[in-house]
């Protein structure tokens, strides 16, 4: 009997199920797989009609068995930043911060996302994907464990948001997004920066955030900001039809 206890995740996707439509599952590789490891998590793949499979560090090993096993493709890889807080940090005036935030329509209308695996995969995009990160706000708004850093101008109109929250001792951010009018305005810098103070605040000293390799924009974004790449994951989707 093969224990893949350590070596991989393997949870059913109940939200992706009910809103994809189809049987979906996550399988989280966290090592370089033995054959007798690979093999038995094959087995659960014919139970889902879709499985996303995360290979951790890009293993080389793990990314062969995928492409010589299975007809799984490589939907997207996954830069992750970390930022170590130290020292003090001012809060910008023009950046508040909320919990539990109440629906905004202003946030929805500013989240435009040009990067996602939701789209890029076909299969996903005929079935809803184009409104996975919509939906994903939404289901944010009356949240206690959900924070919202909100920007506004001078008429008071919210022109960026970044949605984050705390798991483990650590901030994560979710999503963030400026209106297309003030992309030069240095608002995802004031976003960043006031969540920095809020995190240090609550005694968090670590700010985590993923991207998309493609993703050049956001990359140099947290950069900029003083975040450093920590972890490059291949994403693969897998269709049994």
């Amino acid at each position: 009997m093969i224990n893949l206890e350590e070596a991989v995740t393997f949870n059913k996707l109940t939200w992706d199920t009910e809103f994809f439509g189809v049987t979906s599952a996550k399988a989280t590789l966290h090592k370089p797989l033995t054959l007798n490891e690979w093999a038995a998590l094959k087995t659960r793949f014919k139970d889902y009609q879709f499985i996303s499979i995360l290979n951790k560090n890009s293993e080389p090993i793990n990314a062969q068995f995928i492409g010589k096993d299975t007809s799984a493709f490589l939907a997207d890889i996954n830069i992750q930043f970390e930022k170590k807080l130290v020292g003090l940090y001012d809060k910008p005036k023009n950046v508040t911060i909320h919990q539990a935030l109440e629906k905004n329509d202003q946030i929805t209308e500013i989240a435009d996302f040009q990067f996602s695996k939701f789209t890029e995969d076909p299969e996903l995009a005929k079935r809803g994907g184009d409104q996975v990160y919509q939906q994903w706000i939404i289901n944010s708004f009356g949240k206690t464990d959900k924070f919202y850093a909100l920007s506004k101008d001078d008429i008071g109109i919210i022109n960026g948001f970044l949605l984050f929250s705390y798991v483990d001792n650590v901030c994560v951010i979710e999503l963030i997004a400026v209106s297309q009018k003030e992309t030069k305005g240095g608002i995802g810098t004031s976003l960043f920066k006031a969540v920095e103070y809020e995190t240090h605040q609550k005694g968090v000293k670590k700010i985590k955030v993923g991207t998309q390799v493609r993703n050049s924009g956001a990359i140099n974004f947290y950069q900029k900001v003083g975040c450093k790449q920590v972890g490059c994951h291949q994403v693969y989707h897998l269709w049994n039809y």
